[in-house]
């Protein structure tokens, strides 16, 4: 998605058409144009369809407040976007688990 806007857009497609896909698995930035990753994963959460699956928080942020905040919403997850190789890899992992807990292949 290029904005929390679209990505709210999908969710709510998918709460009205049991046909629409519905992701399970949503990897999200908190610093979103239009909408912020706040306001996408409580929207996420409070879907009929979608909001048990699996959110990892993939963000600049290294604040406390903001790792709280995005748990007490209901993240699986809040990694650091990575500067190095490594920590892509490490990156990969969370996903692929995230797959494997929701049920899909990666």
């Amino acid at each position: 998605m290029s904005d929390g806007e679209k990505a709210i857009q999908v969710i709510d497609a998918a709460d009205r058409d049991d046909a629409a896909s519905c992701p399970s698995v949503v990897i999200l930035d908190l610093n979103l144009p239009r909408k912020t990753g706040y306001e996408v994963l409580e929207h996420y959460r409070h879907s009929r369809r979608c909001g048990a699956g699996q959110v990892l928080i993939v963000t600049s942020s290294d604040s406390k407040q903001d790792r709280e905040n995005t748990a007490r919403l209901g993240a699986n997850g809040y990694f650091r976007k990575p500067s190095g190789y490594a920590a892509y890899l490490k990156l990969g992992e969370i996903v692929r688990t995230m797959l494997d807990a929701s049920g899909r292949k990666p």
